[in-house]
Formats: structure tokens, sequence, C-alpha cells
């Protein structure tokens, strides 16, 4: 969930304090490109630090490729983060046009900030753009 918040006229989205807290589970870098993309497209942080229990689970359930403790979202802060675009009428969106509109502009944003930190969306893991 996310909330907005009203800067001039003009009304902003921002982190729900969960989001905010599952943020803080992360990386220093990703935390400063979220807090950017959040400016500008609503979103929603799902995942930041994933524990043995849960990564074990999705590893088991075929949610990850990776066992505990091989995963990204395993480091304390977390490497990885899971972000989808928020819909004010409609809440988090998995469709997949909009998923790949909203990778793609993360990336932009990624590649805006000048981020000497390669962050890779799970949506384009070969990193052409293609999806």
């Amino acid at each position: 969930m996310t909330s907005k918040k009203k800067i001039g006229g003009t009304i902003m989205p921002e982190f729900s304090e969960e989001s905010l807290r599952r943020l803080r589970t992360v990386d220093h870098h990703l935390q400063v490109l979220f807090k950017v993309v959040i400016q500008h497209r609503d979103c929603t942080i799902l995942e930041g630090y994933r524990d043995q229990v849960t990564q074990n689970r999705y590893y088991a359930e075929g949610k990850s490729q990776l066992q505990w403790p091989d995963g990204k979202h395993n480091s304390v802060p977390s490497k990885a983060v899971d972000v989808a675009p928020f819909f004010p009428n409609s809440g988090v969106s998995m469709n997949r046009l909009e998923v790949v509109e909203f990778g793609h502009y993360v990336l932009g944003v990624r590649d805006c900030l000048n981020m000497g930190h390669k962050i890779r969306w799970g949506g384009d893991w070969d990193g052409d753009w293609l999806s």
C-alpha cells in the first residue's frame, strides 16, 4: 500500500509505513533509487530481506531458484528488493505490461541517477531491455 501527500497543488505518492519498513532492510543504494522512483511513480515495496524459512519455502514452491543463504534477499542489508506498481483504484498490479513498463521506468531512473551499482530487474535478467 502507498499513500499520497500534497506538495503545492500536486498530489504525490509516498510509501506506506509497511513499505518503508521493508525498504529499510535493503542496501542504501536501493533505498535511494526507490525514494526517487516513488516521487513520480506509485509503487509498493513487497519484500526486502528474506529470512531462511521464507527463502527455503520460496525455493520449494519454485518461486526462487536459490536456497538460503545464497539469494540476494538473504544478506543484511538485502541486495535485492521486490517492488510492484501500485494504482489507486486497483492496488498492486501484476499485469505483465504494467510490470514491464514499471521495470523499465526504474532502470531509466537508475541511469539518470548515474548509479555505479549494477541493478538488474528480474523481468529482464539479461539486461537487453526486451523483457
